[in-house]
């Protein structure tokens, strides 16, 4: 298969934040999170869902997760993040690519993250059918995130082409 890189590999990178101030749960990587405040968004305002499938998508090329599934189409409104991560693997699977690995990076001051995140690593996992791996930050104090006003997410992904025949 030919590829522009010519190695049949491809590095994407996804970012998503969104602020506290939504209606519903806070859901992180597809786990919802007790006793924390919601984050405001169309969808459920999964960030780490967000960033992981903007990461993959960027990675084969394909349109970015907004362009996809916009805030604006009202059949997105409340939707699961992780359903949406899903329609973006089989986008992934359709353009001949499959995931070697993704590597996520959440930025909160609150909640404590730590305990949740085996269930992220797992159902992000589970979902890209790959390996995912979860890693809670501190902003120290700078920044809207550091201010405690939301809470951010970065993702790097590696595609691997598949096989044609």
């Amino acid at each position: 298969m030919s590829t522009p890189t010519g190695l049949g590999l491809r590095v994407g990178l996804g970012f998503d934040v969104h602020a506290f101030g939504g209606d519903g749960p806070l859901v992180l990587g597809g786990v919802t999170i007790p006793d924390a405040p919601g984050l405001a968004g169309h969808s459920d305002a999964d960030v780490a869902a967000h960033a992981v499938a903007d990461a993959l998508l960027g990675a084969a090329g394909l349109p970015d997760l907004g362009t996809l599934f916009p805030a604006s189409d009202e059949q997105y409104r409340d939707a699961s993040s992780i359903d949406l991560l899903r329609d973006v693997m089989t986008r992934i699977s359709a353009a001949v690519w499959s995931v070697a690995n993704v590597d996520v990076v959440i930025a909160a001051e609150h909640p404590r993250l730590a305990p949740y995140v085996p269930a992220m690593a797992a159902n992000l996992t589970a979902v890209v059918g790959a390996p995912v791996s979860v890693k809670p930050k501190h902003a120290e104090g700078v920044g809207a995130v550091g201010r405690g006003e939301g809470i951010a997410a970065w993702a790097i992904a590696l595609l691997v082409a598949q096989e044609s025949g």
